[in-house]
């Protein structure tokens, strides 16, 4: 089981970088939001499964608020793009 956990945290650093890669080169700023929002996702996803290896719920917590923050930026970015376009 233990590599499996570690599959999936290498498949999840290589969406990573692909994502990082179109925050860099992203076209639009829209693109590069989102890029962004994939990215806090997949923190999520990271944190959440390194929590299950380890068997540490503590860290559970620490993902929902990482997706509360998200949750908010995305909120605001989509406010930023309705008052000012």
């Amino acid at each position: 089981m233990n590599l499996f956990y570690t599959l999936i945290l290498c498949l999840m650093g290589l969406t990573v970088l692909v994502a990082f890669f179109r925050v860099y080169r992203g076209p639009h700023l829209p693109d590069r939001v989102m890029a962004l929002d994939f990215l806090s996702n997949v923190a999520i996803g990271i944190i959440a499964v390194y929590a299950i290896a380890n068997d540490d719920p503590v860290l559970l917590d620490i993902a929902l608020s990482v997706a509360l923050l998200s949750f908010l930026g995305s909120v605001a970015f989509g406010f930023f793009v309705e008052r000012f376009r």
